[in-house]
């Protein structure tokens, strides 16, 4: 078993070689992703092979934890990194479709430490989430989507799965009891971007996050969810196939699959274009579910769970995110008021604070 890297500079030949199966001679790389993955630090790695070895890839990606020691800390206590290699390692098989290759994946348990080495795909289209994915890549992302929640419908709630947390569960419970006190520092960089009404919605949503995601886990079915299904964290090929792969795991959970799809749609479109293609969009997911032998969850549950969740996790991620973690690039400031913007602007166009209150 190779050892685990404790940073990119300790990513050497030989130890590609051990984890490639390969006398790899020597290698080129570069940082990538900046601003986009606050968890982790991300390399892309040109492999120059000792001998002509066609069926290895000649290159790859290798993620390691941030290297900022408060965004690392905030990958352990919530069970992020760990949750990540174990779901490629026991779980990436089982639900098949949308996962990229991965080559190797260990973890020192209870810590940042931690390596992922996998499938280069820099072949395919990345989008960024500033200027939001078109009509027909949301359609892709979705049925994507509807296929991998399909995978693991009403089958999430077994003893050998309890290592994922669930939406109530003590990451939530965590998040909850810390929202009221990180928001003051979210607004004060954020709060001034917000549409009209979205201050009063993020005040009362940061004191009624386990009260929400409760309301939700209650009524509607649960699957393995991504927990952070945006437009970055996939990458597109032939969209007329639906080819999409999904990266940045380390945030799964056992849940309603409404989240995600909120989610995605609430943060990853531009708002105008969102709120004109998401009935068709939600059908969409709703008819690949029952494609892929999804019963008993009708469309307009589908709908209203949707609608509901836009009070979830995008509002979540926007104030957590903003509040704890080191912003420390202009991409990164930017990607937030962004997500900000959009998040709000849906759970308002979705019902905003009756919805808390009812």
């Amino acid at each position: 078993m190779p050892n685990i890297p404790l940073t990119f500079d300790e990513v050497t030949t030989q130890w590609l070689s051990e984890v490639l199966g390969a006398n790899i001679a020597n290698f080129e790389s570069e940082k990538i992703g900046e601003g986009v993955g606050l968890m982790g630090d991300i390399y892309r790695v040109e492999l120059n092979y000792a001998s002509n070895v066609s069926e290895l890839p000649p290159s790859v990606v290798v993620k390691l934890p941030s290297s900022f020691e408060e965004n690392r800390q905030q990958g352990i206590a919530l069970g992020m990194f760990e949750a990540e290699v174990k779901f490629y390692d026991e779980l990436g098989e089982a639900t098949g479709t949308g996962l990229p290759n991965i080559y190797f994946a260990s973890i020192n348990s209870g810590t940042a430490e931690f390596v992922i080495v996998m499938e280069d795909l820099c072949n395919l289209t990345m989008v960024d989430q500033t200027a939001g994915m078109s009509e027909r890549q949301a359609l892709a992302a979705v049925r994507i989507l509807a296929k991998i929640h399909a995978t693991w419908w009403e089958k999430v709630k077994v003893d050998e799965l309890e290592w994922i947390p669930s939406m109530v569960g003590p990451r939530i419970e965590y998040v909850d009891q810390v929202l009221p006190e990180i928001y003051p520092v979210y607004a004060t960089t954020f709060e001034a971007n917000l549409p009209e009404g979205g201050a009063e919605l993020l005040q009362v949503f940061s004191r009624s996050y386990l009260k929400l995601n409760t309301a939700l886990a209650e009524r509607a079915p649960w699957t393995l969810a991504h927990q952070d299904y945006r437009v970055e964290n996939m990458l597109f090929g032939n969209i007329d196939r639906d080819e999409v792969t999904v990266i940045d795991w380390q945030g799964i959970g056992r849940g309603p699959g409404a989240y995600d799809l909120a989610y995605l749609l609430g943060g990853s479109m531009e708002t105008d274009l969102r709120r004109a293609n998401e009935r068709d969009l939600v059908t969409a997911y709703h008819s690949e579910l029952c494609d892929n032998g999804v019963e008993g969850y009708s469309l307009d549950s589908t709908w209203n769970d949707y609608g509901f969740a836009h009070l979830l996790g995008g509002l979540a991620t926007s104030v957590f995110a903003g509040g704890t973690l080191d912003l420390n690039n202009e991409r990164g400031k930017e990607l937030i008021t962004m997500m900000s913007e959009r998040h709000v602007t849906a759970a308002l166009d979705h019902g905003g604070l009756d919805q808390i209150s009812n």
